[in-house]
């Protein structure tokens, strides 16, 4: 039996069996896709998660993949534009790697630390004793079937999570969004900066990316997204270029090196991540839009919240409560985050008071690496 199988292998998944594997926890993750594997992501680890990456020993390993250090940010609010309104400095570093190979790396690094993995894995059921989980069936891509037993199955399995709704975890605070689009990657687009920008309903993120490549993602309302669809390299452009006619200017003479990726528009929301023998981390157990590039750092996050809850409780000390005071500190840590996210997605602001938003994420999003900081 293990101690823990996590459903799942992404930033959450990985980063969370890696963590229990290194105080000798007995892992299994499973993850359907084999790696490397691509995922819709905007790619951007802000400072909090590289505060992580740093403290875990893995930023060199993901700089080394040939992706930036970013020192700056620029924020377009209509015809304004606000260059790092919260300082330059190395403890607001970001990188933004391709999840081919953050995604590959993060699983390395929980194999390494002795987690067992198995790829190309469907899990199609739970097991259960009355009305505890206490393990997973499913096949892999051979049609084998495999049955695991654990203390504690996690799911790490995304917005769409298969393990929470079989579980049925309650959501809550659920939040509407409007925002669709498309990104993909350019090169002969030099950028030193992470960008975002808003105008009239458009808006647009820039995101340096491996090897001299960058991320350039386009999107407003939903239901404009069929217009985009009939041509998305002209939807796209208009899009980037009403949002910052600058960078409307740079995308123009850039050139695409990728298909395009669709995103499109989901409800924000809270799941319980908790329940007999369950436990739910990343996009499984919390999502928010997009628009703001926070969620990869929220999956490493609460990650290392999940795995020091569980190794806490898992012999037997209370793993209730301890898996309750995880979900307390999540939401805590989350708010404040959740709610400006949700309001710039929702495409209903002003200059002014997307402006008064954006200044309350930021402060949330410094207050959240204090806060990681203290994890270690």
């Amino acid at each position: 039996m293990y101690d823990v199988i996590v459903v799942g292998a992404r930033c959450a998944g990985s980063t969370t069996a890696r963590l229990l594997a290194q105080q000798g926890r007995r892992v299994l993750i499973v993850d359907r896709a084999q790696f490397p594997s691509d995922t819709v992501s905007t790619h951007c680890i802000t400072p909090g998660g590289v505060t992580q990456l740093r403290r875990w020993g893995l930023l060199d390993r993901v700089l080394a993949t040939n992706v930036p250090k970013v020192y700056s940010f620029c924020l377009t609010i209509g015809p304004s534009e606000i260059r790092d309104p919260f300082g330059v400095s190395e403890e607001q570093v970001t990188v933004s790697p391709r999840r081919t190979v953050l995604d590959k790396l993060l699983l390395d690094a929980a194999a390494e630390a002795g987690a067992e993995v198995k790829e190309g894995v469907t899990v199609k059921d739970l097991q259960r004793q009355g009305d505890k989980v206490t393990g997973i069936v499913g096949h892999d891509d051979a049609g084998v079937t495999l049955d695991a037993e654990a203390k504690l199955v996690i799911g790490a399995d995304g917005t769409h999570s298969f393990i929470a709704k079989t579980v049925g975890a309650e959501v809550y605070n659920e939040r509407p969004t409007r925002g669709s689009g498309y990104y993909a990657y350019f090169t002969d687009f030099p950028m030193d900066a992470v960008e975002l920008a808003f105008n009239e309903g458009n808006f647009a993120g820039i995101f340096p990316t491996n090897d001299g490549e960058t991320c350039v993602f386009a999107g407003k309302d939903d239901s404009e997204f069929a217009d985009m669809r009939e041509d998305p390299d002209a939807g796209h452009q208009e899009i980037v270029a009403t949002a910052n006619p600058r960078l409307g200017e740079a995308r123009a003479a850039a050139t695409r090196q990728s298909r395009w990726f669709a995103f499109r528009t989901t409800p924000g929301f809270y799941r319980k991540p908790y329940g007999p023998g369950w436990a739910l981390v990343g996009d499984a157990g919390l999502h928010k839009d997009p628009v703001t590039g926070h969620g990869i750092t929220a999956a490493f996050r609460d990650a290392e919240l999940l795995a020091g809850a569980v190794h806490d409780g898992l012999d037997g000390d209370d793993l209730e409560g301890r898996l309750a005071g995880y979900q307390a500190r999540r939401d805590e840590l989350s708010a404040e985050l959740y709610d400006t996210t949700q309001e710039i997605a929702a495409l209903g602001w002003s200059d002014a008071s997307l402006l008064d938003t954006f200044l309350r994420f930021g402060g949330a999003a410094m207050a959240e690496v204090e806060a990681i900081n203290a994890f270690g």
